[in-house]
């Protein structure tokens, strides 16, 4: 039981992870998306990044006073299931290299 809460965990941390350092390469090499090819590129890229500039957002939000703290635990939630499955794809493609 302890095992499965643990792969779990590093799981989730590992989407996180991933998901970081895919948003910040973005961010270096893509300052803004003007074009339709950088849009459509965009959309790829959120698809990983997400769960960083979904809790990114939030988190400025929260520090305005712009979102309830309930609405805030409802993102984190979502944002750490959307890692979850980031990071199971990860791991599981790590174990089979």
């Amino acid at each position: 039981m302890l095992h499965s809460f643990i792969v779990l965990f590093f799981a989730i941390a590992t989407g996180f992870a991933v998901s970081g350092i895919v948003a910040n390469i973005y961010r270096l090499l893509v300052p803004k998306a003007e074009s339709g090819f950088a849009r459509t590129a965009e959309i790829g890229v959120l698809v990983v990044a997400g769960p960083t500039m979904l809790m990114g957002r939030f988190i400025t939000a929260l520090r305005e006073k712009s979102c309830s703290r309930g609405l805030f635990w409802l993102v984190t939630a979502v944002a750490a299931y959307w890692s979850l499955a980031i990071g199971l794809l990860v791991l599981s493609v790590a174990l089979h290299i």
